[in-house]
This record gives C-alpha cells, sequence and structure tokens, in this order.
C-alpha cells in the first residue's frame, strides 16, 4: 500500500521535468507506532525510495497536527513544536494572504439559494423543445453564441438568457462545447475538456464562468441542477480543487443520481487525474487573479 502511494505521488512530480527536490507536509493526529518518533514512518520511506529512484530528494519534512507544527525527523518535543495559532501571524502566512493564496477556515460549500419557482422550469422545458426542433449543429452553434457573449460581458445576464443557458446544458453535446468555451482557448475541444492544452487558460475567464454559473443554479430547478451543479465541479477540478470537485459532484448526483457525467468526473477524481494545466507552473491555476 505504501509503495503504491508513494508511486502515485512521484508520477504527479515526474511531470515537472525540473523537479530535483520536495518539502513534504504530513497532516496527522495519529500516533507513531511503537518504537517510532513520528507516524507514518513506513509510508514516508516508501516515498523517500521512489523519488529517488526518479532523482528527487526529500530536502525537509514538516509534521502538523491540529495543534501545532514541528520538524518531522527531529524527535517530539515541547521545544521544538510551534503552535498553529503563532503560524496566522506569520511573515509566510502574510504573504499567502497578500499573493491571494488562503485556506479557507471550512471545506462546506456555500451555494446561493435556488428559488425553485415553477415558471422557470417550464421555461426551461418549453426552450428544450425549441433546441430539439433545430438541426443539431444549429442549437450548438446558437447555445455557444449565447454563452460566449455571457462569458465576455461583465455584468450578469438576465433571467430569460440564464433560462435558455439551462436548457442547452441539459444536452449533452451542447454541454461539452459550452464547456470547451470557458477556458478562451482555440484548440480541440477534447484537448481543452482535459486540460491538456498547450496554450494557457485565461483563468479569469473561468472563474467568471464559475460565478455565472453559481449564479445560473439560483434559477435551476432539481431536475436542471445536475449538469451545472456537475461543470461547477468541473472547473473546480480544472483549477485544482479536487475536495471541492468532488462536493460539487456530489450534489449533482443527490439531484441526479443516473447524471452519467457526473459519476464518470467523481471516478476520474478518485483515481487521482489531475488536471494537466496543474502540472505546469506556467498553465496552472493562480488565485490571485484581475476578476472581472
Amino acid at each position: 500500500m505504501e509503495v503504491h502511494f508513494a508511486r502515485t505521488v512521484a508520477a504527479y512530480l515526474t511531470t515537472d521535468e525540473r523537479a530535483n527536490g520536495i518539502v513534504f507536509a504530513l497532516y496527522t493526529n495519529e500516533l507513531p507506532e511503537p518504537g517510532e518518533a513520528r507516524p507514518h514512518r513506513k509510508t514516508i520511506a516508501a516515498l523517500t525510495g521512489v523519488l529517488a529512484q526518479k532523482g528527487i530528494t526529500i530536502r525537509d519534512g514538516i509534521y502538523v497536527t491540529s495543534t501545532a507544527v514541528s520538524p518531522y525527523d527531529t524527535p517530539p518535543g515541547p521545544d521544538i513544536a510551534i503552535p498553529l495559532s503563532t503560524t496566522e501571524y506569520s511573515q509566510v502566512n502574510a504573504e499567502f494572504i497578500y499573493r491571494g493564496s488562503t485556506i479557507e477556515p471550512s471545506n462546506h460549500l456555500l451555494l446561493p439559494a435556488a428559488t425553485h419557482k415553477q415558471e422557470h422550469a417550464t421555461a426551461v422545458e418549453h426552450h428544450k423543445q425549441t433546441i430539439l426542433s433545430r438541426p443539431p449543429a444549429n442549437a450548438t452553434h446558437d447555445g455557444h453564441q449565447l454563452w460566449t457573449t455571457m462569458l465576455e460581458t461583465k455584468d450578469y445576464p438576465t433571467d430569460q438568457d440564464v433560462l435558455k443557458l439551462i436548457a442547452y446544458f441539459q444536452f449533452p453535446h451542447i454541454r461539452d462545447r459550452l464547456m470547451a468555451d470557458i477556458p478562451g482557448i482555440d484548440e480541440p475541444p477534447e484537448r481543452i475538456l482535459f486540460a491538456q492544452t498547450t496554450t494557457a487558460p485565461d483563468w479569469s475567464r473561468i472563474e467568471w464562468a464559475k460565478q455565472l454559473l453559481t449564479h445560473t443554479y439560483t434559477l435551476t430547478a432539481p431536475e436542471h441542477a445536475a449538469p451545472i451543479l456537475t461543470t461547477i465541479g468541473y472547473i473546480n477540478w480544472w483549477e485544482g480543487r479536487g475536495s471541492k470537485a468532488h462536493q460539487y459532484l456530489q450534489l449533482a448526483l443527490d439531484t441526479d443520481p443516473g447524471y452519467r457525467f457526473a459519476r464518470l468526473t467523481d471516478h476520474m477524481l478518485g483515481a487521482g487525474i489531475i488536471a494537466g494545466w496543474n502540472t505546469n507552473k506556467t498553465t496552472a491555476c493562480k488565485n490571485n487573479l484581475d476578476m472581472p
């Protein structure tokens, strides 16, 4: 088990061909095994060996509990443990805040309440019938035009346009086209969706899309919510926020347990697949964005 974990971590790290060393942090409240100074010694030993085979050295380790932080390889003792509360006012934490990289106090999703008005659900069904009456290529083009206009306009759309957008997202072939429109990249859609483009995405545009879709959710009836929630989750995966992505996908499956795209995406996260953009610092998501 430890070797499998170590190989998985090594596979992530070696995507950066210039990486030659790491610093790890172990977050746990578990006690060490008898005769060990720190917990998970076997895991760290396996990781050290596998990384050494790849030419990567572990330069330091940090041991973090719910109350304190200390060096991993130093014998435990009150003289080396630093209370976590003191790190809130450290220079490093101040720099993280300045650069827009902070840890949220809770991992709980904060979604705005959906109105669940019957007239909204009826309007979406009406738009779906209109979409079905048009040739698929024409319907996809119309959805693309509506969505890209929203992405390029720095104001929230009208409720009627939002309801049309919800209807377009109900069709998988149109949904995929709309998702590929989000990063603002002119490359094949399949490469965009799997974050494997040669061009860096427009992260401010992606964040704006997430805000638009969160607003869209407020007008979405439960029977139409799964595609919207799944897309927000997928954006979180693009951004490297796997736990958030998983939560959105679970919400999507709560509304529609049979929604295949949400289930497949959640399986992808469970397999440890990282969005390609986040394996390269020039294309990875950064938090200090110039938001619209």
